[in-house]
């Protein structure tokens, strides 16, 4: 062999193959039971996690907003959005509205109330409080009042009700809470837990409408209510400088921590009005009485500036609810004059609505508040118009938690897959609205889909009980198949 195979080969050292099976084994290696209960922990965690990741929006959605934006983490509270659109889905082809303001004046002053002075023997007129609603309802009339000594008080630059009780509210309670503030001004001892299983019987019902909170007072107290669309600032100078409180349906983007919930449909109850400091102050049951968010540091309530006010009161058509005893009836009613009738309140607040589309055309509240007007009109290929320009400029993805006319709408001009597509990305994982599967409902048995619509008129009385559109929808549909 050469010297290069045997270099490094030790001749002199004895080398045999080990036997087979003499091989020593390598130990296995084992986990401690310790390490493994950890792992097991570990990936349990990990489990749960996922979890409560994929149900991170649900969950947020049962915590009150006021308590997830003071102790819940931005990155955290910004899941509860996660799969929410960011607007209303637009219309499909670009909207030319114009000819719906053809009429429109070229001025928008709001005329200034008159004093009136009611003596013994004229005849107060009588109120309709019949509201714009998402289906025909009786219509609520007051009866005629008394002839009896009144005197209206001219609103001067200062009013205030004094003895009304602060109550902040729970998870999508501002309706029954204002409420109830507001009664508490007669001493009526109630709070949100007494009006709220009436006004919505389920906590997870969004929205609480102005007839409904109108009707609760007219049904459930001896006050008289009247809910109204297209109020003023004088309206409210003049209800308050005559002891009579008004809660006012207002859009709100809200303040500072609270930024990140982006805009919400609420209610305020106004306790009085400066003209010298050019404010109303509101008693607020989601942020409170003060200028701080959530605090009650002060009872003067929380300060709402006449140009804060005109921009978001009319994101709802200035709708508004009056509450005052019966002996207050012909002051009320004289405050409110012509805008007690329903068709000339509507002639009016179309004259403003085109007046102000006229001169900010890229307001999509404005164009939504036209085509209100125009639903309650029964003018409904308008109607259809205007909310088309509305969703072509843009609209919040609650808008429609609140404000329910672009379905009656559609609707009534036979657009039902317009109806289904708004009620679907309205409710999304928030199937919460009587409104939404009344009209979803109607619109696919309108498209022969009847077993798919009775689901959904089913769901709505269901959601809530006391909604009679589903539940006449529904035995209309059962009288008809009999």
């Amino acid at each position: 062999m050469s010297s290069d195979w045997n270099r490094g080969f030790d001749h002199n050292r004895s080398y045999s193959r080990p036997r087979r099976g003499s091989q020593r084994r390598l130990p296995r290696r084992r986990f401690r039971p310790g390490v493994r209960r950890i792992l097991a922990v570990l990936a349990g965690l990990v489990l749960i996690s996922a979890l409560i990741y994929w149900q991170l929006p649900a969950i947020l959605h049962l915590v009150p907003s006021r308590y997830l934006a003071a102790y819940v983490p931005q990155a955290i509270t910004d899941e509860q959005f996660r799969n929410q659109p960011e607007r209303l889905p637009t219309a499909a082809a670009p909207v030319d509205a114009s000819s719906l303001l053809a009429a429109a004046p070229t001025t928008a002053d709001p005329p200034t109330p008159t004093p009136v002075i009611i003596t013994v023997g004229e005849a107060a007129p009588t109120a309709d409080t019949t509201a714009a609603t998402v289906a025909p309802s009786p219509t609520a009339t007051l009866e005629p009042t008394a002839t009896k000594p009144a005197t209206l008080v001219a609103a001067g630059a200062q009013a205030r009700l004094q003895g009304v009780t602060h109550e902040f509210q729970t998870w999508n309670n501002c309706g029954p809470t204002t409420l109830a503030m507001a009664l508490s001004y007669f001493s009526i001892d109630v709070t949100q837990d007494d009006t709220a299983p009436i006004l919505k019987p389920s906590t997870e019902d969004r929205n609480v409408s102005p007839h409904e909170m109108a009707d609760y007072v007219n049904n459930e107290t001896d006050l008289v209510a009247i809910s109204r669309a297209n109020g003023d600032l004088d309206t409210i100078r003049q209800l308050l400088a005559n002891d009579i409180p008004v809660i006012i349906e207002i859009g709100i983007d809200p303040p500072g921590e609270y930024a990140w919930l982006e805009w919400y449909g609420h209610y305020l109850l106004v306790v009085a009005y400066d003209d010298d400091e050019g404010v109303i102050y509101t008693y607020d049951s989601w942020f409170g009485t003060s200028e701080v968010p959530g605090e009650n540091a002060t009872p003067d309530g929380r300060k709402v500036d006449y140009e804060t006010l005109n921009t978001y009161w009319r994101q709802f058509n200035r709708n508004y609810v009056a509450l005052y005893r019966p002996d207050q009836a012909q002051i009320a009613e004289a405050i409110l004059g012509d805008n007690l009738d329903d068709a000339t309140m509507w002639q009016n607040a179309l004259t403003q609505a085109q007046t102000e589309v006229g001169a900010e055309p890229d307001n999509g509240y404005l164009w939504f508040n036209l085509g209100t007007i125009y639903n309650a009109l029964g003018q409904f290929d308008e109607a259809a118009l205007a909310f088309d320009k509305a969703r072509e400029i843009g609209l919040p993805w609650r808008m429609l938690w609140y404000q329910f006319g672009p379905y009656e709408a559609y609707y009534e001009t036979g657009r039902y897959e317009d109806v289904i597509v708004l009620a679907d990305v309205t409710m999304g994982d928030r199937p919460y609205f009587e409104e939404s599967f009344y009209f979803k409902g109607m619109a696919q048995i309108a498209l022969g889909q009847l077993e798919e619509g009775r689901q959904n008129l089913e769901r709505s009385v269901a959601f809530n009980p006391n909604f009679q559109p589903a539940a006449q929808a529904l035995a209309d549909l059962d009288a008809n198949e009999n």
